[in-house]
């Protein structure tokens, strides 16, 4: 790993949800948290900073419901907690949770103020709101703000572009990052560069908003033109005084929202009423399409903003006929088809142009061409209360995870993975009874005021009403299968006494 020259502060937003990958991505497990071969779009962008020279931990914005999806993969990293099986450790990452969802500009803005206060003397000492070793003010980082859920490659381009985009910076100028297209994309926006001011690096002329079709094949035609990245690099304090320059509300609710945060755990959480009275707003629009001080390096690197079934049929391998296929997948006499299954077979047979997406509790299926309105699906699911929107069969939760495997009236059945050295909270229900068996491993099993150990092949019941915790004393992943029976399995019926995450 690279020794840090504390020149560049990557800010990482984690706050999309993914919604045109729905069914994959869902509202509590969004695209830059699933695995595509064998990693995460998140900790690709980990990586990719932390193998860049000059680096200080990355700050994190994320969401509540994703605080511990970002800091699981943090800790792999050694970047939070002890990591001893670490040969090197970076120093600890930020992790900001942002009260809601307001856009890229506000996130950015509380991005920029805490970075002037997070960025550490000492890379191993963490520093949070109120600690006492707050940096003074005039540490004024590089900020290099990178979306989580773009695949880059090779890495070598990258740090070359933001080689180019430091210097820039470094003089006071607004960066962003252009790709060269090379299709007439209507899911980007386009950048259309102005005059050179230095070897490799433009002006701006204009911005244009993601186009129709017959747009997006002129500005193709056009050669001077970038899509878009959402990628950028400023000082923190020139961002700052942009915002506070042509967007004020957004600065000044940025600035309440981070001088009244608190920590908790390993996040930090700003003011929520403060950030709440910010307006939504993208950082294009609040600051880069109106400063005379922004400029783009072009970035020559294979670069895809994976946000629709579209865009990642473009990374498979295809098939004589133009097909590609993810999982067990069937077809006869089709040909452009996408087909994606996650759990069982999926098979066709006559079809053309058509992506196909399974998973255990639901099926896309849409012509090639309208990615980009998958959304509304999912806006019509809210609209019909449906879990679909929001989780999968498989839930992730900081001690682990549990699926559903069977469900019915007064019972449920769940697989429930419990990490080594990892605890349920201390726990109880109004409305149901729970039978354990263990699969695999060894369950330390606390009832009222009396506690068993549970090993391979046995089980315990949990009586209505009973404070129980489930704990893993062991090196190996604990599987078990929870039976609930009762007049109620919704998971709210849960009264916390005692939890080691944090959650009320």
């Amino acid at each position: 790993m690279p020794e840090y020259s504390l020149d560049i502060c990557p800010v990482i937003l984690s706050g999309g949800s993914g919604t045109r990958l729905w069914p994959l991505s869902r509202g509590l497990y969004p695209k830059q948290f699933m695995e595509f071969d064998g990693s995460t779009l998140f900790a690709d962008t980990v990586r990719r900073v932390l193998d860049l020279p000059r680096c200080l931990p990355p700050l994190v914005i994320c969401n509540q419901e994703h605080r511990f999806l970002a800091a699981g993969i943090l800790q792999q990293f050694g970047l939070l907690g002890d990591a001893p099986d670490k040969a090197v450790q970076s120093g600890r990452a930020g992790i900001i949770l942002e009260p809601a969802g307001r856009n890229t500009a506000p996130a950015v803005a509380l991005a920029a103020f805490a970075a002037q206060v997070l960025g550490v003397m000492q890379p191993h000492v963490a520093q949070t709101p109120g600690s006492g070793q707050e940096k003074s003010s005039n540490f004024d980082p590089l900020l290099l703000v990178l979306p989580s859920d773009h695949r880059i490659n090779p890495q070598a381009e990258f740090a070359k572009a933001v080689e180019q985009a430091a210097k820039a910076a470094e003089s006071g100028l607004l960066v962003t990052f252009g790709v060269r297209p090379d299709k007439p994309e209507t899911g980007y926006g386009y950048i259309i560069q102005g005059r050179e001011i230095l070897p490799g690096l433009s002006s701006i002329e204009r911005f244009v908003e993601k186009p129709a079709l017959e747009q997006a094949q002129a500005l193709l035609q056009h050669g001077n033109c970038l899509w878009n990245s959402g990628m950028f690099m400023f000082r923190a304090s020139v961002i700052l005084a942009e915002l506070q320059k042509f967007a004020p509300e957004i600065y000044a609710a940025a600035q309440a929202a981070w001088q009244n945060s608190r920590a908790d755990l390993d996040f930090i959480r700003p003011d929520e009423a403060a950030f709440l009275s910010s307006p939504a707003i993208s950082l294009d629009y609040a600051v880069m399409e109106r400063t005379t001080e922004a400029c783009v390096v072009p970035l020559a690197a294979d670069w895809q903003d994976l946000g629709s079934w579209e865009a990642f049929d473009s990374l498979c391998a295809h098939d004589a006929d133009g097909n590609s296929r993810v999982g067990d997948v069937l077809l006869l006499e089709s040909s452009d088809c996408y087909m994606h299954s996650t759990s069982r077979l999926l098979a066709g047979i006559g079809l053309h142009g058509l992506v196909a997406v399974e998973t255990p509790d639901a099926v896309l299926l849409m012509p090639k061409g309208r990615g980009q309105d998958v959304k509304l699906l999912l806006e019509e699911l809210k609209k019909n209360d449906r879990s679909e929107a929001s989780t999968h069969l498989k839930v992730h939760r900081p001690w682990g995870s549990y699926e559903t495997l069977a469900l019915g009236p007064r019972f449920q059945v769940k697989r429930i993975i419990v990490k080594p050295k990892a605890a349920l909270s201390l726990q109880m229900h109004h409305h149901r009874a729970e039978h354990w068996v263990v699969v695999r491993g060894t369950a330390k099993v606390q009832l009222d005021d009396r506690e068993e150990m549970i090993t391979e092949n046995t089980s315990i019941f949990v009586p209505l009403g009973t404070r129980h915790r489930l704990e893993n004393p062991g090196r190996i992943e604990l599987e078990m299968i929870e039976i609930q029976s009762g007049s109620y399995l919704g998971e709210d019926d849960i009264v916390r006494f005692e939890d080691n995450y944090g959650r009320g």
